[in-house]
């Protein structure tokens, strides 16, 4: 499967607005991530510090907050990392979950999925 990305709309704070991003869809990302300078320019602020490990095993903290988005026609507010300019914006598993999205790689595209309750018997 080659690289995946996928239209990704950042909602502004304070209105209607939307700012439509390229994301590449990274398995191996926890969170979404996108420039830092364009969630602040939308009226968002990070909540929180959370460490971050790299593939080649350096660690860095980053602030992290929570943002509105629209993926598939849908909205959702989910966790973003304030990423670093000149990175490419990244769509993590965390907002693939939320979504009820997987990735499909044979077509190579975003797929919906079921919820799992594997742990809750009995539930009606």
């Amino acid at each position: 499967m080659g690289a995946l990305r996928v239209e990704l709309e950042v909602a502004d704070r304070h209105g209607p607005r939307f700012v439509a991003l390229q994301a590449l869809v990274d398995t191996g990302a926890t969170y979404t991530w996108a420039p830092g300078s364009l969630l602040r320019a939308l009226g968002h602020q990070p909540d929180e510090d959370r460490q971050f490990v790299f593939s080649d095993g350096r660690a860095r903290v980053y602030r992290l907050g929570w943002v509105p988005v629209c993926l598939e026609g849908r909205l959702r507010p989910t966790p973003i990392v304030f990423g670093d300019e000149g990175k490419e914006p990244l769509l993590g598993v965390v907002t693939l979950e939320e979504f009820g999205l997987a990735v499909d790689p044979v077509g190579c595209h975003l797929v919906p999925v079921p919820g799992l309750l594997k742990a809750a018997r009995g539930v009606a």
